[in-house]
């Protein structure tokens, strides 16, 4: 088998979202002749609340190598744990790619600063890499009066084409996250692949929940519909959020046996009190009546259970087209019918109406108006969606190109590419 070294600073036990990137991959790369290792850092060294049912999720048998990193000083000068474990990052994995003879090296960002080891490690080994764009590095701050946002912005733009220069692949979790990077460094397309994938979903997960003894704590089953959103907000889903929650106060009656209990929204990670959806709730008088919000990120596998124990999913998405099917995939996976508002030019629209696995509705992000009037009838829709869904009318071969193993099926393909690429 060939090798791969995946450098992923966090790993599990870290609860992280971006771990489960590194963890899918990891998971099935075998299945398609790649060896993977894992170096990350000590778990010690972590800021955010750990999570251990999470490690019940690594494949038996990976490789993993951690390293120490910089303790984090008070005051709390750096935080991101891709600076303050560079060095030992690059001292080990300038090890392993010559003592295991590594054929490929991928780091998916962030911690965006991990992404120059790429440059660095070909530079003293020869081996060819690829970064991964779970989130974009050069982006514009909503609030760009800040002088820390204005400042990571310069930084990102000096920094990125360095780490990309010599880059054999650049993938993305969608193509719009990697599509600047490509335009600022127009010379790699002359010298490097490029490949989008959404995260996976991945069935085993859920098969695990089962065997664990966690039970939902956020809220309890009662009467009226409950709906989960998990996940962090995406910064431009503001405007159709607000737009849903006016059309919800206008129409409260309908609404009145309704319940969005969001999950993990905050601003913080770590914050119990960092409500980003309270303040809208409140200004339509929704709060605790309709919209329920838990700003604090909870563990991966406790979202799958409080998945189970609702009526249903709520995606929504924004006024850009950037958002991926794979989180479709993870609803429908816990057998839940699927309330969406996407974008209509995303490609999880298309998902949700060839699988019957929901409602979703086309949001034209210059008409949001017409959100807030027509939402009530897609509730509507919804509610007859409700009484006669059956997780076995759901089309899953229309969904299998967002598994896990399909995703890894295409990174595969990809770096035997970018390595059989001579340009």
């Amino acid at each position: 088998m060939k090798k791969i070294l995946i450098i992923s600073p966090h790993f599990p036990p870290s609860n992280l979202a971006a771990v489960h990137r590194s963890r899918l991959f990891a998971q099935h790369l075998p299945s398609f002749n790649w060896e993977p290792t894992i170096l990350t850092v000590d778990e010690k060294y972590y800021e955010e609340t750990l999570d251990y049912n999470l490690v019940k999720l690594l494949p038996a048998g990976l490789k993993i190598e951690k390293v120490k990193a910089f303790k984090v000083t008070k005051p709390r000068l750096i935080g991101d744990i891709g600076m303050r474990a560079f060095f030992q990052l690059y001292r080990r994995a300038k090890q392993i790619i010559r003592t295991q003879k590594i054929d490929f090296l991928y780091i998916p960002i962030p911690s965006f600063y991990a992404a120059l080891l790429g440059r660095w490690l070909y530079v003293s080994t020869g081996v060819k890499y690829g970064i991964d764009y779970i989130d974009p590095w050069v982006h514009q701050f909503p609030d760009r009066t800040k002088l820390r946002h204005r400042l990571s912005e310069g930084i990102a733009k000096f920094l990125e084409p360095i780490a990309v220069r010599n880059a054999s692949l650049i993938t993305g979790v969608a193509e719009g996250y990697y599509q600047g990077v490509r335009e600022r460094n127009p010379l790699l397309a002359q010298t490097c692949v490029f490949g989008a994938m959404p995260y996976g979903g991945e069935k085993r997960d859920h098969e695990v929940v089962s065997t664990l003894d966690i039970k939902p704590y956020l809220f309890a089953p009662n009467n009226k519909i409950q709906l989960v959103y998990a996940g962090a907000m995406l910064p431009k889903a503001y405007e159709p959020l607000e737009a849903i929650f006016k059309s919800i106060e206008q129409n409260i009656e309908k609404f009145s046996d309704l319940e969005i209990h969001f999950i993990g929204t905050g601003k913080s990670p770590d914050d119990p009190n960092g409500y980003n959806i309270k303040p809208y709730a409140e200004k339509y008088r929704l709060w605790e009546k309709v919209i329920f919000e838990y700003p604090k990120r909870i563990p991966y596998l406790d979202v799958l259970v409080h998945l189970d124990a609702a009526n249903g999913v709520f995606i929504l998405g924004s006024t850009e087209p950037h958002y991926t099917p794979s989180k479709v995939y993870q609803g429908v996976l816990s057998g839940k019918p699927i309330l969406a508002v996407l974008h209509e030019a995303s490609t999880a629209l298309k998902v949700i109406n060839t699988t019957n696995s929901g409602v979703a509705y086309p949001l034209n992000p210059y008409k949001l108006q017409e959100l807030t009037n027509e939402f009530p009838g897609v509730f509507d829709k919804y509610l007859m969606c409700l009484k006669t869904f059956d997780p076995k009318q759901v089309k899953q071969e229309d969904l299998q190109e967002y598994s896990a193993y399909s995703v890894t099926q295409k990174l595969a393909g990809l770096i035997n590419k970018a390595i059989d690429n001579r340009n």
